[in-house]
């Protein structure tokens, strides 16, 4: 069975498995088996669909996490040519958590920024397990401003359990500095679109998180607080995550309820790990359509329309005037 299965993957799995070794034999023999491959991979789609077609809020929360998912350099590779990696705040240091440079999307210079995960334990380590410093965030408003300066989009993907909350972030002012992200964000005079590809975890998505478009993919989820965390304070027992997931409302089809992003973008069918390459064209297109009609827009009409976004969320009724 193949690394990194879930625990609903594996009937799927399995059927991959079989798949695999009855083409191997079939090259190996010179017997044609691709009626029997096909029928096979018809019963694993069709075993897809009825799994996934019933996740719940915890299950989706492992996917979002899932260590085969795509990530930021993923979709850079994928969606843009020519990106050139910035380094450093300017300030203190340069986070590696935390990437961002300019590239081109269809011939159009913009500036994409986003958290960073790692692959393996080693790589985990060097990327602070996709959790942002003060320096990242910081890194991230200084490429930001350089795009409001050449009038180029900014592109962000947030993918991150939470921001960094050690000793030495807390020292260098974590909270002021996803703050003034947050502030400055705002009346950037360029348009802004954020894709959620993963885990949206409370300031540190946020931090990066203000535009005019928010997109989350199918399986990413999008909170104020881990599952675990939620569970730990309310319960005192983070094993609880399952029941805090589906409390908390995190998938992305609770947030486009609630009016938080603008859209839903699909995944390939069992999810973007399985074909990275059809998930990130996904994302490219929800992108690239929403820069045709931002572009549209003075930049005076794109402050306007993402500082109204932002204030009218969690509003559900208003008073009429007396």
């Amino acid at each position: 069975m193949p690394l990194n299965v879930l625990d609903f993957e594996k009937p799927i799995a399995d059927l991959d498995t079989n798949i695999a070794e009855i083409i191997r034999l079939s090259e190996e023999e010179g017997v044609d088996r691709s009626a029997e491959i096909e029928d096979l991979e018809q019963h694993r789609d069709r075993l897809i669909a009825e799994i996934f077609g019933n996740l719940t809020a915890w299950d989706r929360t492992l996917l979002a996490r899932h260590p085969n998912r795509p990530y930021t350099m993923d979709y850079i590779r994928t969606v843009f040519d020519d990106f050139v990696e910035l380094h450093g705040d300017r300030s203190f240091a340069d986070d590696n958590a935390m990437i961002g440079g300019f590239a081109f999307l269809n011939g159009k210079p913009v500036v994409v920024i986003g958290h960073q995960k790692g692959r393996d334990l080693k790589d985990r380590q060097f990327r602070n397990f996709g959790s942002s410093k003060p320096e990242g965030y910081r890194k991230a408003l200084r490429l930001m401003k350089m795009a409001e300066k050449f009038g180029c989009p900014v592109i962000s993907f947030v993918d991150t359990p939470a921001a960094d909350c050690s000793v030495g972030s807390e020292e260098r002012g974590i909270s002021e500095a996803i703050a003034r992200n947050m502030r400055e964000m705002a009346v950037l005079r360029v348009p802004v679109i954020v894709t959620i590809i993963g885990e949206g975890g409370s300031g540190g998505a946020i931090g990066i998180g203000v535009g005019n478009r928010v997109f989350m993919q199918e399986n990413a989820v999008y909170s104020v607080i881990p599952p675990e965390g939620c569970a730990a304070i309310l319960w005192h027992d983070p094993t609880k995550g399952p029941e805090a997931a589906e409390a908390l409302r995190i998938t992305a089809q609770h947030a486009l309820d609630n009016g938080i992003i603008d859209e839903m973008i699909p995944e390939p069918l069992g999810g973007a790990h399985r074909n990275p390459e059809s998930a990130a064209l996904n994302v490219k297109d929800a992108i690239v359509r929403s820069l045709a009609a931002l572009d549209k827009l003075s930049p005076n009409k794109i402050v306007e329309q993402r500082c109204k976004k932002f204030r009218q969320m969690g509003v559900y009724a208003s008073e009429p005037n007396p």
